[in-house]
């Protein structure tokens, strides 16, 4: 039986960044492996991580705010990605900033919906 988390498509969706960013990581240069590519790889996992206890929360506030941390996290992604593609070690990836673009209108409706309820 699939936990509650489990059934959110942006959960599902945050897995599959998560995927993309390692396979794009592991493309980066040995000495980035302590630097950009740890931190973005940390950010991403930190977006289902968060969006999982957020899920399991009792509160809906609570759950919005884990909501909150999560979108927080996807922005430091693109950030990061930003940077990684200024330093030309990322190609510009029309499945990823689609992924990321999706990721981040699917948190902001889930966060207003949410939010609505706790209203």
């Amino acid at each position: 039986m699939a936990r509650k988390h489990e059934r959110l498509d942006v959960w599902k969706d945050a897995m599959d960044l998560v995927e993309l960013i390692y396979r794009l990581t592991s493309t980066f240069p040995a000495d980035e492996r302590f630097g950009l590519c740890s931190q973005m790889r940390r950010a991403a996992v930190s977006i289902p991580s968060t969006l999982a206890e957020g899920a399991s929360r009792s509160s809906r506030r609570e759950h919005v705010r884990f909501l909150e941390i999560s979108r927080s996290s996807l922005v430091e992604v693109e950030t990061q990605l930003a940077i990684a593609r200024r330093l030309a070690m990322a190609p510009d990836d029309a499945r990823l900033d689609d992924s990321l673009n999706r990721m981040f209108a699917r948190l902001s409706a889930l966060m207003k919906a949410i939010s609505r309820k706790v209203s």
